[in-house]
């Protein structure tokens, strides 16, 4: 069907029937529909409804509609990576995403990366999320603190300041042995950390 909507011609890419059809037996045939289809709001909710990924190719005006990605990303949280600059900003369309699959922290907004309640909720479901928080946030000591409670080997992606942390690298050490290797090399060789260690 995707081959159907390529070779027809622009007068059948914009019938809405034709679209509805092409889009419901492939989604990725949005991407063959008329300018005017790749606005229309059933068409695009046919399409995504089948793919998420569809909203690539939805207009940019359908891109920031807050229904319409809300919908993609209730269905497969990654097609946030395809909405506008100003859904990926949008609070609670991103703690939605991440609430369904906490990977989708990574394509939130650079300020959402660096927003302690987004970020604290991301890694409380998923650990590892917090490689994708802002460098600001992996070198705040409240939030790294909660992070190495959960597990002591987040100190390998935290920021050298905190990884030269007496307290941190002492409670990251504590919950695993094996975070001292990536402590700063003063602290790597303190006594006291040792002994928690060992």
């Amino acid at each position: 069907m995707i081959v159907y909507l390529y070779y027809i011609n622009d007068e059948l890419k914009n019938n809405y029937d034709i679209a509805k059809f092409a889009v419901n037996n492939n989604s990725y045939a949005l991407q063959y529909a008329s300018d005017e289809l790749k606005n229309n709001f059933d068409i695009v909710n046919f399409a995504i409804n089948n793919n998420s990924y569809a909203l690539q190719y939805a207009s940019d005006e359908l891109k920031n509609n807050f229904d319409i990605v809300n919908f993609a990303i209730n269905n497969n949280s990654y097609a946030l990576q395809y909405s506008s600059y100003e859904l990926k900003n949008n609070f609670d369309i991103v703690n939605f995403a991440i609430n369904n699959n906490s990977y989708a922290l990574q394509y939130a907004s650079d300020e959402l990366k660096n927003n302690f309640d987004i970020v604290n909720f991301a890694i409380n479901k998923n650990i590892n999320i917090i490689s994708y928080a802002s460098d600001n946030l992996r070198n705040n000591f409240d939030l790294v603190k909660i992070a190495i409670n959960i597990d002591g080997l987040v100190l390998r992606v935290v920021s050298d300041e905190l990884r030269n942390n007496y307290d941190i690298v002492k409670i990251a050490v504590n919950n695993n042995g094996k975070a001292l290797q990536y402590a700063g090399n003063e602290l790597r060789n303190n006594v006291d950390i040792d002994y928690c260690y060992e």
